[in-house]
């Protein structure tokens, strides 16, 4: 087993300075790629069995923390989806070859922005393997939430706290999250990914719905799409039965 490279990456100037903890492990093509959701981490439970599929099959992977959570630097107050799609992109030019990029929940979201982007480049990615998609969440699944008091909230202090349902303390949402996610709307227009897409989704899922991912699959158009509903999942997909799905799809992408 090929041991990890654990380094740190400086990213802005001035007051957007931040430092971007990352972990590569070391191996063959095509490289695995982990975007985190909103609050996860590198060690969270999908991240680390995809970095032991990896091991196992000699892949590379490649996982980091956004800045402001986990081992990387700054604020997750001043977190925003272009924030984060920047780090995901320089972390992502720390890798070889082609790549298949996973992600989670805003991770996904997250994941397409970049394909598309990889696209425009005209290096596009090798695939796109997406858990339960939270695309434009910031004008659709939150705000569907949102309560009124939270409305004032955002209106009044420029942010509102929502419990999480996972034991992991309130979640802060910022005006600056709100207000830059708009700006990445995906939805309402055909989506590019320039490669082949899986999407695994639960169907108790109760912060991305089923009908929010299947919302998906009718704006991407050119590209081949393999959706798995996964009928007692819910959001994490974290079980055993879970990631044995994870792992499946990943190297069927890979050609393994």
């Amino acid at each position: 087993m090929s041991s990890l490279n654990r380094f740190r990456l400086s990213l802005g100037t001035g007051s957007e300075r931040r430092e971007i903890a990352v972990e590569q492990r070391p191996g063959g093509g095509p490289g695995l790629f982990w975007l985190n959701g909103f609050r996860s981490v590198m060690a969270g439970a999908k991240a680390t069995a995809l970095d032991a599929l990896g091991a196992e099959q000699g892949l590379a992977v490649t996982r980091f923390d956004y800045s402001g959570d986990g081992l990387s630097g700054g604020r997750f107050e001043d977190g925003t989806i272009s924030r984060w799609l920047e780090e995901a992109e320089t972390v992502l030019e720390r890798t070889q070859g082609p790549q298949i990029v996973c992600g989670s929940s805003m991770g996904g979201w997250i994941a397409l922005l970049l394909a598309r982007r990889q696209l425009a480049r005209g290096i596009p990615l090798k695939g796109l393997v997406l858990i339960a998609p939270a695309i434009d969440a910031t004008t659709t699944l939150i705000p569907a939430r949102m309560s009124a008091a939270q409305q004032s909230d955002l209106d009044r202090q420029g942010f509102f706290e929502r419990d999480s349902r996972y034991g992991d303390g309130p979640y802060r949402y910022s005006r600056d999250f709100m207000t830059d996610g708009a700006g990445h709307a995906l939805f309402g227009g055909v989506i590019e990914t320039g490669c082949p897409v899986h999407i695994l989704q639960g169907g108790e899922d109760p912060d991305v719905p089923p009908a929010h991912a299947q919302k998906l699959l009718a704006h991407i158009l050119h590209d081949p799409v393999t959706f798995t509903l996964i009928p007692d999942g819910d959001h994490r997909l974290s079980r055993d039965q879970d990631l044995d799905l994870l792992r499946q799809a990943v190297l069927a992408m890979a050609g393994r």
